[in-house]
């Protein structure tokens, strides 16, 4: 179940074909230049499109016109990002620059069905009248290819419906595309995340179950949630989990407050194992919504936390540790977002780092961070340069510093998870004997 907000990445298309090795990667340094100059100038006019900003757009068409078709990592165009937003001094200049009103992005959206689904009149009127066409998922032409079934082969993890039993379920989250419910699976308690009967047939919402379950059954860590089977056959789509007892992190930390040095430090080692987890190369998992309502309590006694919902996260292979990724910008929740994700630009496994600082931070005030500002607010704030102000007194330095170092606006200079768990074993050496004793209580 996805939580995607806009997705404005910073891929364009290819070079041609004439400037790449067989294996499509620039083969010398002044086409890897050219390349990454291009890559720049996508992310910039996009960016720019996005901001309403016809002066700086025209100018970078000016200078290149085929920027127009600039693509992201969605093919969404700039007339897709300034429909959505209803800015029509910036389409009519795209237009006049020979954008195509009718490019489709992979949910094959048209900037008009981009307009539609965002109630932009008067951006509906202008596309209308260049002869654009509503198509798409939120348009209202759809593509006549019919849709896979979820998965091709029944699995050993093939869940029958007739095995749930939701006779005293109750419902513990909600989300765009459906709810999670605690039920029974052979008279255990789990989570079931449960696609909505009408949108069991959405292209997107497929994908994103099928990548979503495609992940979780590769995963086997005592800080990860535990994937138990999934219901792909039948109607509605179902996600079955282990059932945490002991909520999200995001409601401990809303009844309890600010943590204890101690609580924070062993919470934070359970958060940065599981991500360490997940961070493994060469086949890394970028969770790209790491947050205190995506981190669950095994129990009421909260001695133990798993990371969970998979919905956003990215599966890449490594070819080089210092790798960065074209990937979907705006991806995740804002409050807990790394600048770069909301910049639209190139990023890797570092964002989650960004993420765990925000949880580090909210363990240690109480409040959420920049909690003062709405989350996308707080993430244009972040994005500026600033950080949230430290106010509690009951931390330890160490554990500031590092909270500050995973922040750290340049993404090389932030830490590993490795390096992260280094360093917070040495704090939870360091701390007073009697802590260990009584390590949980705050």
């Amino acid at each position: 179940m996805s939580g995607n907000v806009e997705n404005l990445g910073t891929s364009g298309g290819g070079p041609s074909p004439s400037t790449l090795s067989p294996h499509g990667y620039p083969t010398t340094l002044a086409e890897k230049q050219k390349e990454k100059a291009r890559v720049s100038r996508t992310s910039l006019i996009l960016w720019h499109a996005h901001q309403n900003d016809v002066t700086a757009v025209r100018k970078l068409l000016e200078e290149d016109r085929s920027l127009v078709d600039a693509r992201d990592y969605d093919h969404r165009t700039p007339l897709h990002v300034a429909s959505l937003h209803g800015w029509i001094d910036v389409a009519k200049c795209l237009i006049e620059y020979g954008a195509n009103v009718n490019a489709q992005d992979r949910w094959r959206n048209t900037p008009l069905a981009d307009a539609e689904g965002a109630k932009k009149h008067k951006m509906i009127e202008l596309l209308k009248s260049y002869g654009g066409s509503s198509y798409g998922q939120n348009g209202s032409h759809f593509e006549p290819k019919p849709v896979r079934p979820p998965l091709p082969n029944k699995c050993d993890w093939e869940v029958d419906p007739s095995e749930l039993d939701f006779s005293n379920s109750s419902v513990i989250g909600k989300g765009s595309f459906g709810e999670i419910l605690k039920a029974f699976w052979r008279g255990t308690p789990v989570a079931v995340k449960r696609i909505l009967p009408s949108l069991s047939d959405d292209r997107l919402v497929i994908q994103d179950f099928r990548h979503e379950v495609n992940l979780l059954v590769k995963l086997r860590h005592p800080n990860i949630v535990q994937f138990l089977g999934a219901v792909t056959e039948k109607k509605p789509l179902m996600l079955i989990t282990e059932f945490l007892r002991g909520g999200d992190l995001h409601q401990y930390l809303k009844e309890k407050g600010s943590l204890s040095t101690s609580t924070a430090t062993n919470f934070a080692l359970d958060i940065a194992r599981g991500m360490a987890y997940l961070h493994n190369e060469p086949n890394v998992i970028i969770h790209r919504d790491l947050k205190p309502r995506n981190v669950l309590l095994v129990n009421s006694s909260a001695d133990h936390l798993k990371v969970g919902d998979f919905g956003l996260s990215k599966l890449i292979r490594v070819q080089n540790s210092h790798d960065v990724y074209k990937m979907t910008g705006e991806t995740g929740s804002y409050r807990y977002m790394a600048p770069e994700v909301f910049k639209h630009r190139k990023y890797d496994k570092k964002v989650d780092v960004f993420s765990f600082a925000m949880i580090l931070y909210e363990m240690l005030e109480g409040d959420p961070p920049l909690t003062n500002y709405e989350p996308y607010e707080a993430a244009k704030h972040m994005a500026e340069g600033h950080r949230p102000v430290f106010r509690a007194r009951s931390y330890s330095a160490e554990l500031k510093e590092l909270t500050e170092q995973c922040w750290a606006a340049d993404m090389n200079q932030r830490p590993t998870f490795l390096e992260i768990l280094k360093r917070l074993e040495k704090i939870k050496d360091s701390l007073p004997a009697e802590h260990h004793w009584n390590f949980f209580n705050t």
